[in-house]
């Protein structure tokens, strides 16, 4: 082929790429260095970077899509949510994001079918699905965020397929696009192929009936061998099946435009029995026998090794009770009978341990283990772990031997993973510390040797390469080792007949790159001259650290439970995930596309993080993109000779404690000039605000300074110190029962959440003094990457609390987001050994009072028939934790029901001019709802929001006056005397 507008590698072929698509009526067409940046990769090791990523919304210009690519000779890479581990989705043309073709045709309740478009997300169709009792069968551990065109792209199976089939056994028809601009829908009848199939088609079927001995003896050996081209779907017997033939295509060949699939009756009474094994080999020698003993039975049975538990452990994860054994299999049943079924597993198991788990939530923290599997154990050795022969696959009675001759091989080559996958179909998943190295090229020798070993000897016990992930860039030049040449020339035949340009994912199954080539981990990675941050979880490595990022994905689930990413939730577009921001980081520090920190492609993709630490939890891999923002923030206005102009933001929304405390003799005074409008939009202005945000209202007696009065008051009065809310002295003696640290938000804006902490403890018979000196955790500076001015506050802040901790009395923090720098943020910027006693000693009021409440010394109010609705505080569900706040509530007799997400405020970033309609998306994904649900339900719902972000988003947005879980209880308490 002649030189095409693909191979230019310039910025101009892209734009003219753009214009043609445009032209042709498509949607989303975006070929800015952010955009090309964020789609180079996918969940695999590849980056390569496109020209142009065209997101179109309708099938239409879909169809527009390929159009311009056959007309300008550009290839084309499909492209659902990203997930694919083996660089299936990565291309140098046009890549096309399917995510907007969302459409859920029909659902047919009684034939049991579903007809969909490619980017419905598999979460999503099961949503549709579930008010019939029905389920699509196939559940890979992408479920949130996978598409159902993705899953045939892949031919995707996951944890149920052993009892619910592969994605291609549940597919009824199909209508695609081939790369040759044919449109045909497929399907076939009690005799093969309707008339509608067309001529491309029918080649297909003539090619398999030319060769079918030959497709016969080597393909379709067993149902995991799903490399290269499945031809075995062509044969007559299987009636010319060539929608089932396309799937596991990866693109290659043709493009689909919706799907018909089969549903199947979600079963009730599910139950899960879990076995244990001295190690991963004697685990997979039991499979047999385990589906020997409930023939047809099993839903599922997944192998789970004791060093990913332990992965879970460490991270201070909960793991419900495991039977002895250090490797597990877990196995599903369902069904009136499914205790009578796993009872005969247990009995041919031959385990050392077994356990019935019938508790759902107990169940579904196991099978998380499972479904995060690839992203903790690609952070968890002492080196990164990384994909690529993580798929490998054998027909289950080979699997044990075959288990064995994995781990001899990792120890040949001195490498460690962490094994686990669908052993009931002999497929396992494993990431392995492959010694990459940033800017050595050569350093993919290990790697390349490594595959072709397990390839030779995955072939010799015919196995597949490829179990449910593909073949992509990794495994497709591997094709050789597995399959013969007659083999492989049907596969070319095929592609020269469907894509006879060669413009559909290139590179891919029939003519294969190199496995080593466009490898991301031996790019180049700059370290930073001047790091703000002490990344410690990554060795002060800021490059580590944005690598953390795999791509699985986690956070562009179009609903959660959890809090990331609010606002990809909120817009639903990649530069607003934390993996889209990951990516940009990661080509910062490599330097080629995006210069540095200070391009203006990083702060688009960092301007909408709302810094809510919810990936710092949520995302299997522990990214922080919190972190990452503040340090890309200070690298870009801090560092270097030529500091650069910061947004007026910063100067007074990112340094609001330090505007608090000037404000404070006058604060009555500005309240009034706030409610002035032309002042107030004046104000707003020049602080950077949105004008429809409210000027957050001062406490005109800071906490602080009410303490001192007290203790002024009650010392006239002969009163006793116990009686009144007594500031301490600067000698910190004699000491209290409980020291109340008085945190900028708290002193300055809601006192009344520390004055109710007080009177509550204060009723139990405690002696509770408020910290006088000022202290500042300097979250705002911190969110606002002003690291170095933070650093000073920080420095200031610990050795303040440090020694009041050295009394022997704890230190009470009534505000989450000021908690959660302690225990976070304050240990990546000062080396002080006292931090880590500080982190380790402050206590929330939840914390505080669960201690009290255990030794005797509280009593709890009496909440019964309360019903209260929580708005945990994004940084203290994701580094404090509000487990033991629903307990003490719950211990206290309330109804308590807690709200998933960010309240879309957070901090200065709500606030901030520009992000206002944002900010009320996000508080509009979970929290109003929930919010209105409950009060139009019953309207006495309490509302808890300790933090001050949530508590100023429910006024502005919901006229709702929430309340601190101090203010509850002081409200509710019973008196105790001293």
């Amino acid at each position: 082929m002649t030189a095409t507008l693909a191979q230019r590698d310039d910025v101009d072929a892209g734009r003219q790429i753009a214009a043609a698509l445009r032209a042709a009526g498509v949607a989303g067409v975006d070929d800015s260095t952010l955009t090309r940046g964020m789609y180079s990769s996918d969940a695999s090791l590849y980056r390569v970077v496109p020209q142009v990523v065209a997101r179109p919304d309708h099938v239409e210009q879909l169809q527009a899509v390929h159009e311009v690519s056959r007309e300008l000779g550009v290839p084309l890479t499909m492209r659902g949510a990203g997930t694919s581990i083996a660089g299936n989705a990565v291309g140098e043309g046009i890549v096309v994001d399917t995510r907007d073709l969302d459409g859920i045709l029909e659902v047919d309740p009684e034939a049991r079918t579903a007809r969909v478009q490619p980017g419905v997300v598999h979460a999503q169709l099961q949503r549709a699905v579930a008010r019939h009792g029905l389920r699509f069968g196939p559940d890979p551990s992408t479920h949130t965020r996978c598409t159902i065109g993705g899953m045939i792209g892949n031919n995707a199976c996951g944890t149920r397929a052993l009892g619910y089939g592969r994605t291609v056994d549940n597919v009824v028809s199909a209508q695609v696009l081939f790369g040759n601009g044919e449109v045909a829908s497929l399907s076939a009848d009690s005799t093969g192929l309707t008339a509608a199939a067309g001529s491309t088609a029918a080649s297909l079927a003539e090619l398999a009936g030319e060769n079918l001995a030959h497709i016969r003896t080597h393909f379709g050996r067993f149902d995991r061998q799903v490399s290269g081209y499945s031809l075995e779907h062509l044969l007559p017997e299987h009636r010319g099946r060539v929608d089932r033939f396309l799937v596991g295509t990866e693109g290659t060949l043709a493009t689909l435009l919706e799907t018909e699939v089969n549903l199947v009756a979600d079963e009730p009474n599910r139950l899960l029995l879990v076995l244990g094994y001295p190690d991963v080999g004697e685990a997979a020698d039991a499979v047999p026998a385990l589906l020997q003993a409930a023939p047809g039975r099993l839903i599922a049975c997944e192998g789970m090794d004791s060093r990913l538990v332990d992965l879970v452990r460490g991270a201070g994860k909960p793991v419900p009770d495991l039977p002895d054994g250090r490797s597990w299999l877990f196995v599903e049943a369902a069904g009136e009978d499914a205790a009578d079924v796993l009872a005969a597993v247990r009995d041919a198991s031959g385990a050392v341990g077994t356990r019935l788990v019938d508790a759902d939530a107990e169940a579904a923290a196991l099978w998380a283990i499972r479904a995060d599997g690839a992203g903790l154990a690609g952070v968890s050795l002492d080196t990164p772990a990384h994909s690529g022969w993580e798929d490998a696959a054998v027909p289950p009675e080979q699997l044990g031997s075959w288990m064995r001759e994995f781990e001899s091989l990792l120890e040949q080559f001195g490498l460690h993973g962490y094994p686990y996958g669908h052993f009931g179909d002999g497929c396992i998943h494993c990431r392995i510390d492959f010694p990459f190295h940033a800017g050595e090229p050569d350093s993919t020798g290990v790697f390349a040797e490594f595959l072709d070993a397990c390839a030779e000897r995955l072939a010799e016990v015919g196995g597949s390469l490829s179990g449910e992930h593909g073949d992509g860039r990794v495994r497709s030049s591997l094709l050789e080792t597995m399959y013969d040449e007659t083999s492989r020339e049907l596969f070319s035949a095929a592609k020269q007949l469907c894509d006879p340009d060669g413009l559909l994912n290139p590179g891919i199954i029939a003519d294969p790159v190199s496995n080593t080539q466009d490898l991301r981990p031996v790019r180049p990675a700059a370290q930073l001259p001047w790091p703000g941050l002490r990344m410690r979880h990554d060795d002060g490595d800021f490059a580590a650290a944005v690598h953390r990022c795999t791509g699985v994905g986690k956070c562009v689930a179009p609903q959660t439970s959890s809090v990331m990413c609010p606002s990809y939730l909120a817009t639903g577009q990649e530069k607003d995930s934390t993996r889209g921001r990951g990516r940009i980081l990661q080509e910062a520090v490599d330097g080629s596309l995006v210069d540095g920190l200070a391009d203006p492609a990083v702060h688009e993709a960092l301007d909408l993080c709302l810094s809510c630490k919810g990936c710092a939890v949520d995302c299997p891999a522990g990214v922080d993109m919190a972190a990452y923002k503040s340090e890309a923030l200070h690298q870009t206005y801090d560092v270097g000779p030529e500091k650069r102009r910061r947004p007026r933001a910063h100067y007074f929304l990112g340094r609001l404690p330090f505007w608090a405390r000037l404000a404070a003799p006058s604060a009555k005074l500005l309240n009034r000039v706030s409610g002035v409008e032309p002042l107030a939009g004046i104000a707003k202005r020049v602080a950077g605000m949105d004008p429809r945000r409210g000027v957050p209202q001062f406490a005109e007696t800071t906490l602080r300074r009410g303490a001192k009065k007290d203790a002024r008051e009650a010392a006239k009065g002969g009163r006793s110190a116990a009686s009144a809310v007594p500031a301490t002295s600067t000698a910190v003696s004699p000491t209290p029962d409980v020291w109340v640290w008085a945190d900028s938000f708290t002193d300055h804006f809601f006192p009344q959440s520390g004055r109710a902490a007080i009177e509550y403890l204060r009723g139990q018979g405690l002696e509770v003094r408020v910290i006088e000196q000022h202290g500042c955790c300097g979250l705002p500076w911190i969110t606002t990457g002003q690291l170095d001015q933070a650093r000073g506050l920080v420095d200031g802040v610990v050795g303040l609390l440090a020694g009041h901790l050295a009394t022997g009395a704890p230190v009470l923090a009534l505000e989450p987001s000021c908690l959660a720098t302690l225990r976070s943020d304050v240990l990546e910027l000062t080396s002080r050994p006292e931090a880590g006693d500080v982190a380790a000693g402050v206590r929330s009021f939840a914390e505080l009072v669960t201690e009290l409440h255990a030794a005797g010394r509280v009593e709890l109010p009496d909440l019964a028939g309360v019903r209260a609705l929580a708005q945990p505080h994004c940084h203290q569900r994701a580094v404090v934790g509000w487990s033991a706040d629903r307990a003490l509530l719950e211990a206290a007799g309330a109804q308590v029901e807690d709200v998933p997400g960010c309240c879309g405020l957070a901090g200065n970033f709500g606030v901030e001019a520009g992000h206002y309609e944002v900010s009320v998306d996000v508080a509009e994904t979970y929290l109003l709802p929930a919010v209105r649900s409950a009060r139009a339900e019953h309207p006495e719902t309490v509302v808890l929001a300790d933090g001050m972000s949530c508590r100023i988003q429910l006024d502005d947005l919901a006229d709702v006056e929430a309340q601190h879980l101090a203010e509850l209880f002081a409200a509710r308490a019973p008196s105790r005397s001293a």
